[in-house]
């Protein structure tokens, strides 16, 4: 029997490794919980433009199982999923550069970029975060209507994060790293107190969509996108 050598088995828990990074998967657990993966890893396969346009995959990229913005291959603007989705539980991890500003939106208007906002945003090194009311433009806030608690915890720039949102009749949490950092009911008093002093606060209906596609956005800055996944909840 041949011996194999360290080397040898480096090799092939690299190329396990590797390869396991190109195809993410779901586990029975949560294929029976009823998960489903928005993301193959390997393709732009239900995804388009969120005005509805065929994706090229112009100013994004693929590369071992991550989906990451890619300006130096152009603007390719903001994409979002074919399918729509009314209440769910979201999952995705993402990892910031230095200074990146993105986002996850839900509740679109149809054909648009216009919706509610999960913030991506490097706190410590892009000015933006410091704007808004009380922090609402930081990380895991609902982007400049409700900040995210001062007690968040978020792994350093260059390191994987998770964040979930999970969107049921008018309640609505964002998560970060398994904790819960905000929490709000769309359309009671305090929402629209918040809205009344957001950007947003001319534009009829904001948040009131019922069911709309999930939307990943690129802001002309480097963020990167894994384990995409999606469980739809019933009321």
């Amino acid at each position: 029997m041949k011996k194999i050598s360290v080397l040898s088995l480096t090799f092939l828990f690299t190329s396990l490794t590797v390869l396991l990074a190109q195809s993410p998967d779901l586990s029975k657990r949560e294929k029976n919980q009823g998960w489903i993966l928005l993301f193959d890893g390997k393709s732009f396969n239900g995804w388009q433009k969120s005005n509805g346009q065929k994706f090229t995959g112009e100013g994004w990229k693929i590369a071992d199982g991550i989906l990451s913005t890619n300006p130096k291959d152009g603007h390719g603007g903001d994409i979002v999923t074919t399918q729509e989705f009314s209440d769910f539980e979201l999952s995705i991890d993402f990892k910031l550069e230095k200074g990146a500003n993105s986002g996850v939106k839900y509740s679109l208007f149809k054909n648009t970029s216009l919706g509610c906002e999960y913030q991506l945003i490097d706190d410590a090194n892009h000015p933006d975060a410091k704007l808004g009311i009380n922090g609402n433009r930081s990380l895991a806030s609902l982007y400049d209507i409700m900040p995210a608690s001062g007690d968040k915890k978020a792994m350093d720039v260059g390191e994987w994060n998770n964040m979930n949102i999970i969107k049921k009749g008018k309640h609505v949490e964002h998560w970060l790293n398994g904790t819960k950092v905000l929490e709000y009911d769309r359309g009671s008093e305090e929402f629209m107190m918040h809205l009344a002093a957001s950007k947003f606060k001319a534009q009829a209906n904001f948040a009131e969509v019922p069911s709309s596609p999930i939307l990943l956005q690129e802001h002309g800055d480097v963020i990167h996108f894994r384990n995409i996944k999606i469980k739809n909840l019933k009321l």
